[in-house]
């Protein structure tokens, strides 16, 4: 098979590809990652020096693909599944962009960093830190509460690269800063993204690694269940 998707099915950003390759129906071969692994780690490595997953393998063309927007570009453009997650209209491109950006800048890094820090030892926590990353995620699900007044999707009517990152960051980031009561929008958008058979596959598969998740006791029950 002509490709190797390196992740880990915990990871939020590997959902964010895993979407989109469920989205477009597209064969490829999943590697587990397991960075705490040395030798593991070692060959990641040499794949990608980075070190972040998920990096995506297409020996057909012998090309190494990193970072989650760029690997769903490329993916978008030479496997295109049925419908495609850029729009073709350049200005719409744009807006599925721009969405994207604000998912992964707005909800996905502020969501990580909340989660980082339970993972430090006490003394080194940043209370600060994470005050501020909560702040930024009550700012952008203000926003994201107007975005969805006019639209069914991020970024429009049709689902795209914006709402592959937004599925993954808007799950975990609900689980350690819950949607306010009054954000409607933000809830039903966010239930028709658990709705997606392709997001609802990704979660399905990380069940059996939600115990490793620093805040699993605060996540709902029925994303436990099952």
């Amino acid at each position: 098979m002509s490709l190797t998707l390196h992740y880990h099915p915990l990871a939020s950003f590997c959902h964010k590809v895993l979407i989109a390759l469920y989205e477009a129906q597209t064969p490829f071969t999943a590697h587990l990652v397991d960075l705490m692994a040395a030798d593991a780690r070692a060959r990641f490595l040499d794949l990608w020096p980075v070190g972040k997953i998920p990096v995506l393998r297409d020996e057909a063309r012998d090309r190494t693909v990193p970072e989650t927007t760029i690997i769903i570009e490329y993916l978008d453009r030479h496997y295109p599944g049925p419908h495609r997650l850029l729009p073709a209209d350049e200005d719409a491109r744009l807006e599925a962009r721009l969405w994207d950006r604000f998912f992964d800048a707005y909800v996905h890094a502020p969501m990580q960093a909340v989660v980082g820090d339970r993972l430090r030892a006490e003394e080194a926590r940043d209370p600060t830190g994470v005050a501020n990353a909560r702040a930024t995620l009550a700012t952008a699900y203000g926003m994201i509460e107007t975005r969805m007044a006019e639209r069914t999707w991020a970024a429009g009517e049709d689902f795209s690269l914006a709402d592959c990152a937004a599925a993954p960051a808007l799950f975990y980031a609900g689980i350690v800063a819950p949607f306010p009561a009054g954000h409607a929008r933000l809830a039903a958008y966010f239930e028709r993204l658990v709705a997606r058979p392709s997001f609802a596959r990704v979660l399905a598969e990380a069940r059996p690694y939600f115990a490793m998740f620093p805040f699993k006791n605060d996540m709902p029950a029925r994303f436990r269940a099952g």
